[in-house]
């Protein structure tokens, strides 16, 4: 599922994360996977990834980056 990470489009259904791989090559892998409720919006920003909740509430993803040869 492609999901936009601009920090204010929100997530339309549930989805469990596994990893995310941008439109670049880079993935990042969390520590275990989660999952991403509607209305969820994500971002990278800063080498991490975020996720504010609906409720406002703002998560620091745990992981790491990697690349992904094409």
């Amino acid at each position: 599922m492609r999901l936009t990470a601009d920090g204010a489009t929100p997530i339309s259904r549930s989805v469990l994360v596994a990893e995310f791989e941008t439109d670049d090559g880079y993935v990042f892998e969390p520590v275990r996977p989660f999952f991403l409720v509607p209305g969820d919006r994500i971002a990278f920003a800063d080498d991490r990834l975020l996720v504010v909740r609906a409720c406002g509430k703002r998560l620091a993803a745990v992981g790491e980056w990697s690349t992904r040869c094409r």
